[in-house]
């Protein structure tokens, strides 16, 4: 999220910044989630307690992995529509390398590298092929989600290990392990975004690519990178996501892919590149699911809990416009 703090001279008062819209679309993702916590746990009481704070933080972990690689895409002013199928294809790839006899690790890493290069091709075509985003990452949506259904027959593989059933279930108090990654990748990302050059350079290839490509920077390379960077936390994404369910599935959940980029909405990211928060898309995968966890405990349909998370991202995207 954008800095807000003011010292004398800078701006108007506390006061007057709250009767400022443009306050309200920066920390959207932030009041949203404490004005749901607090109506959840006024309607029902235990939406506050410790197992089920500690089942939503480990159910965003994955949503907030895959919404920090969108923010990398989204920042260049690109989109990756197939992060969700990229995630599935490293799910199934990590399940045939594992039931092939292969150890966890190495069966970890083959995850990791295949989605990690089917965000490269993304990359490699977006950049050097001069095709719009849009069109490429729905190419591999569905070339990713049909490797995945080729490779693994159509069957989901069942993956049993004591490593990965205690990635699952231990963590520190209320913080499942996948959780902490969540964490630890969020930081990491934070600080390669807004403090070094590398970060610099994407914010100006999504803000003024024109601009940034006089001043010697490869808005190419940049591209092929961030698209690279969604893959790979996709891999990640993978992992942990088989280490949840205990089976690599091969069909993709789309939920994903449009909760991903719900969340960096909600944290305020603009879409037209050149402007992006790490602490926001994670506020904002939390508060998506906080929404869903709150109808679910109050009774609600899954029919309506779609509908719901399309509002809020909507009013989100409304209220983007008072950005400064």
């Amino acid at each position: 999220m954008a800095n807000t703090t003011l010292t004398a001279g800078e701006g108007p008062a506390w006061p007057a910044r709250l009767k400022d819209a443009g306050f309200w679309a920066e920390w959207a993702a932030l009041v949203g989630l404490i004005v749901l916590v607090i109506v959840f746990q006024a309607l029902n009481p235990t939406f506050l307690s410790m197992g089920n704070i500690a089942s939503m933080l480990v159910a965003a972990a994955i949503l907030i992995i895959l919404a920090v690689g969108q923010t990398f895409v989204i920042a260049t002013a690109g989109i990756d529509l197939s992060i969700a199928s990229v995630m599935t294809l490293g799910a199934v790839v990590f399940g045939q390398a594992y039931a092939a006899g292969l150890s966890l690790a190495p069966a970890c890493l083959l995850a990791l590298a295949a989605s990690a290069a089917a965000g490269a091709v993304n990359g490699l075509v977006v950049a050097w092929g001069r095709i719009a985003d849009f069109i490429v990452t729905l190419g591999m949506l569905s070339a990713a989600s049909g490797l995945a259904l080729i490779l693994a027959d159509g069957k989901p593989v069942t993956i049993i290990d004591p490593a990965l059933l205690s990635l699952s279930t231990g963590g520190i108090g209320i913080f499942g392990w996948s959780f902490v990654i969540a964490v630890a990748v969020a930081a990491v990302a934070h600080v390669v975004l807004f403090h070094t050059r590398f970060g610099t350079h994407t914010l100006a290839t999504g803000g003024a690519p024109e601009s940034a490509t006089a001043m010697g920077i490869s808005t190419r390379r940049i591209k092929v990178a961030v698209y690279l960077i969604s893959g790979a936390l996709a891999g990640l994404g993978a992992i942990l996501l088989v280490a949840r369910i205990g089976a690599a599935e091969p069909a993709a959940n789309t939920s994903f892919l449009l909760n991903s980029v719900a969340a960096v909405v909600l944290g305020g990211v603009s879409l037209f590149g050149g402007r992006g928060t790490i602490v926001g898309p994670f506020i904002g995968a939390l508060l998506l699911v906080a929404l869903v966890n709150g109808l679910t405990l109050l009774g609600v349909s899954q029919f309506y809990q779609p509908l719901a998370v399309g509002i809020v991202v909507v009013l989100a995207a409304l209220l983007m416009r008072f950005q400064k």
